[in-house]
């Protein structure tokens, strides 16, 4: 027997979802936006109140656009699927669809891990930065965080004085992912986070405005964005030749975060430790919700893949020959 829903029921029975999942300290805002689209899509498609199968209506939701990203659907159908788990709480006959219905969940998408040598250049290149809004020391700054600590682009840029620690030399990343961390750093970061701190009260100062409470400002004394920081970055890797002139291909903002995972499994590959071991206290450093977001930087970069190799032969031959 077929589960018939409707859009208004379907909204009240998200709503109800959601404040289950935010009990649990989940914040889902992804989740409610997916969640969201499916309501209206439905609604859109046979009206708030007409009884619809809810497997058909999956089924056209899914398929609303051609061309999509297979890990891009497999995200959506899971919140979906998680709604149907949750409505079946209620009856036990609710229909919940199978996991073959979208199953590809995992990207293929392979990353621009920049090199440090490329590091270096995009650092001096931030350190000359004359922009209307975006400031030398502010790009700098902002950049040596995320290739010091791996935080994601909003992460960093939405970092507030109070969760910066200089003493300690700790970040409070508060509520991403549906989760807070503390993340330690180096103290050579403190020391360049020390002066910008300096530079930024300078223009404050300059300003004569008030403090605000974002820790990155733009010239004017307002936050940074997330959008005006991707863009500067953005307009970087282009002056670098690391992105073509136009286009979304090349590298992104994004792959400071994949280079400081790379670079730090590298170093451990290199010293012969056991990274298995390690990968746990990587993927809680960079707020993954498991260690399978931080395995797939195990086969990222050639240089990885060939001592892992290495290391494969040098156990092969201490096993000896097999009788």
């Amino acid at each position: 027997m077929r589960t018939l829903v409707t859009a208004a029921g379907l909204a009240h029975d998200a709503a109800k979802f959601l404040r289950f999942r935010r009990a649990m300290g989940v914040q889902y805002l992804r989740g409610e936006f997916v969640l969201n689209g499916f309501v209206q899509f439905i609604a859109e498609q046979w009206g708030w109140r007409a009884d619809v199968a809810l497997d058909e209506a999956i089924g056209r939701w899914l398929s609303r656009k051609t061309g999509r990203k297979p890990v891009t659907v497999g995200l959506e159908f899971g919140v979906v699927r998680q709604l149907c788990l949750y409505r079946r709480r209620e009856d036990p006959s609710g229909y919940v669809p199978e996991h073959a219905l979208a199953p590809v969940k995992e990207s293929h998408y392979i990353p621009y891990i920049f090199s440090r040598d490329e590091v270096t250049r995009m650092l001096q290149v931030a350190s000359s930065h004359r922009g209307r809004w975006i400031w030398a020391r502010m790009l700098r700054t902002l950049m040596l965080v995320l290739y010091c600590t791996g935080l994601r682009l909003g992460e960093a840029v939405r970092l507030r004085m109070e969760d910066v620690d200089l003493r300690r030399g700790t970040f409070l990343i508060p509520h991403s992912k549906g989760r807070s961390r503390i993340v330690p750093f180096r103290p050579d970061l403190a020391q360049e986070l020390r002066q910008y701190l300096h530079a930024r009260h300078e223009i404050l100062e300059r300003l004569g405005v008030s403090e605000p409470r974002a820790l990155f400002i733009r010239l004017d004394g307002t936050p940074l964005t997330v959008k005006s920081a991707s863009d500067a970055l953005r307009r970087l890797l282009r002056q670098l030749s690391m992105k073509p002139p136009t286009g979304r291909v090349g590298a992104r903002p994004y792959e400071f975060r994949h280079a400081f995972a790379v670079h730090r499994l590298t170093a451990w590959a290199e010293a012969r430790v056991d990274m298995h071991v390690k990968l746990p206290w990587l993927s809680a450093y960079l707020g993954h919700q498991d260690v399978l977001g931080t395995e797939v930087y195990l086969k990222a970069t050639p240089q990885l893949l060939q001592l892992a190799s290495q290391r494969f032969r040098r156990h092969l031959r201490s096993a000896g020959p097999v009788e």
